[in-house]
């Protein structure tokens, strides 16, 4: 799409639309680490501080609402009869969307920072690789390396995006090609190539009813996460706070594990 605007530089459409997929690509690439999450979290559901489900729809919806804010910003700024209040008002929502972008998925890598630190504290991941650590945890391990490092190329990105859109069309990002081939090209491909050569979902169970029992080894076939509240409601509360609050009890199917049959170790 870029190369096609550069030899098409009136047509606003190409335009418009090459600017908003480069702003917009960090989401499409972090909604496979949103997936990969949730599935963690329903291998692992005892340690889950959200309901695994919610974890796609609570980030893929805060993204597209910046989506959103996105186009338009961008839409305002590539209208060649659009006003100069237009054109500032759209550079101040390209900005507070970009600014945006980065809290939100810095959010998502505290939800992933804090599900790693519980399951340490339960003893399921070992601080450091050791021989003495079982398949599961290795496994388990291994995929939230890959999970850290997939974020911290993506958060990377976000930062080069945000100083480049602060820096404005006629700062240095902007008018030169390099930055944009060094950290949003390269570290996109690198990620991508990454994540295919070392899928994290080799590691994790077909079915995510198939969840891991509180002694790190036995896998078992369970009932499946269920949250008996509407569907709206966890959408809005995704954490539960308010039944928190309310104090009241929740289907903790693992309490119950020796009912569910074993299932095989390998995935």
């Amino acid at each position: 799409m870029r190369e096609v605007s550069a030899f098409q530089p009136n047509h606003l459409p190409i335009f418009i639309a090459s600017t908003c997929l480069l702003l917009l690509a960090p989401p499409v690439f972090a909604v496979t680490n949103y997936i990969v999450l949730g599935r963690i979290l329903y291998y692992v559901p005892y340690l889950s501080p959200i309901h695994p489900g919610r974890v796609i729809s609570t980030f893929l919806g805060l993204d597209a609402v910046i989506g959103a804010i996105t186009g338009n910003g961008g839409a305002r700024i590539a209208d060649l009869e659009a006003s100069e209040t237009d054109i500032r008002a759209g550079k101040a929502m390209l900005q507070a969307s970009i600014i945006l972008q980065l809290v939100s998925f810095f959010l998502f890598v505290a939800l992933e920072a804090f599900f790693h630190r519980r399951c340490i504290r339960q003893g399921l991941v070992c601080r450091k690789p050791t021989a003495e650590a079982n398949e599961q945890s290795k496994k388990l391990r291994r995929i939230l390396n890959l999970m850290y490092i997939s974020s911290g190329i993506i958060s990377c990105r976000h930062i080069f995006r945000v100083v480049e859109v602060f820096q404005g069309t006629e700062g240095y990002l902007a008018t030169h090609e390099w930055p944009l081939y060094v950290f949003d090209g390269a570290f996109m491909f690198a990620n991508m190539l990454m994540l295919n050569i070392w899928n994290p979902m080799r590691y994790l169970p077909n079915d995510n009813k198939i969840y891991l029992s509180k002694d790190g080894v036995t896998q078992r076939l369970g009932p499946g996460w269920v949250d008996k509240r509407p569907f709206i409601l966890t959408l809005v509360d995704p954490f539960d706070v308010a039944g928190l609050f309310m104090k009241k009890d929740k289907d903790r199917f693992w309490d119950h594990e020796t009912e569910h049959p074993i299932v095989g170790q390998e995935t």
